[in-house]
């Protein structure tokens, strides 16, 4: 009876325990999954190089922060969909690496992130992210856009892609949906009911009819690799490329020979 005791005990508080894991993933989704930082309306972006920062307006009159980095005769516009931590004052050094190779870039934050205002939604991702591209589609011509994901990103960017023309999609470090990535972390759990968020980029990447190029390392513990390449498996589209970056995480793809002695190639779109 003793034996039995502890086996009941121990049953009672794993069940407690998963429950408990349960509602605080349920509750705070968003804080785990968008991670932002404010910024003062009155912050002054500083880098180094030729950009401009521009807010965009939603129909319900929501202000939307942006920078837009120029270069006077541009390879193309690279319409940059960022990572879910920080914001554009970090993201800004981060493009850089683009506007440095001739290419503009345009990059916003997402709704509670920086200065833009709002809550994040999943259908805000959406619509938002495609009012930036409609706003670059005024300056530039479609065939010159290039659609960059980098990590929650790039189901924003598959998005958008799956509804326009650009002529490049690039994505570092995605995912086949967030289901696939909380699985990762935490097996065995409801997420079909857990997640309010779904980001599909598995049913979006259907859509997409550009050339598409996946950047992803072996070593990622935050995005296993194993759902990017599930999503890559998944494009129909023959057009397609996924580059692994051996030994490389989340955050360090930019550090190896084999993303550097590629990407100029993928910017440029030469198949």
């Amino acid at each position: 009876m003793p034996k039995l005791k502890k086996i009941v005990g121990f049953g009672f508080f794993a069940g407690l325990f998963y429950s408990v894991i349960i509602i605080i993933l349920y509750i705070f989704q968003e804080n785990i999954l968008f991670q932002p930082e404010e910024l003062p309306d009155d912050y002054v972006f500083q880098f180094d190089h030729t950009f401009e920062e521009f807010f965009i307006e939603t129909e319900e009159g929501i202000c939307l922060n942006a920078l837009h980095f120029t270069n006077e005769n541009p390879r193309g516009v690279i319409l940059y969909f960022h990572g879910n931590r920080g914001s554009l004052r970090r993201w800004g050094e981060i493009v850089l690496f683009f506007a440095k190779k001739q290419y503009d870039v345009v990059v916003m934050d997402y709704r509670g992130y920086g200065k833009s205002k709002g809550k994040i939604t999943e259908k805000n991702l959406y619509e938002d992210a495609q009012l930036f591209y409609n706003h670059i589609l005024k300056y530039y011509p479609e065939d010159q856009i290039t659609v960059y994901g980098r990590s929650i990103g790039t189901g924003i960017a598959v998005k958008v892609a799956s509804q326009n023309q650009p002529c490049n999609l690039i994505l570092e470090t995605p995912y086949y949906d967030i289901k696939d990535i909380v699985e990762s972390w935490i097996p065995h759990f409801p997420t079909n009911t857990l997640l309010r968020y779904k980001i599909p980029s598995g049913s979006f990447i259907q859509e997409v009819t550009c050339t598409v190029t996946i950047f992803h390392g072996t070593a990622d513990g935050v995005v296993p690799y194993k759902t990017g390449e599930r999503l890559f498996k998944s494009i129909p589209n023959s057009n397609k490329e996924m580059i692994t970056i051996q030994g490389g995480s989340h955050n360090d793809l930019i550090e190896f020979k084999s993303y550097l002695t590629t990407i100029d190639k993928v910017l440029q779109n030469d198949g």
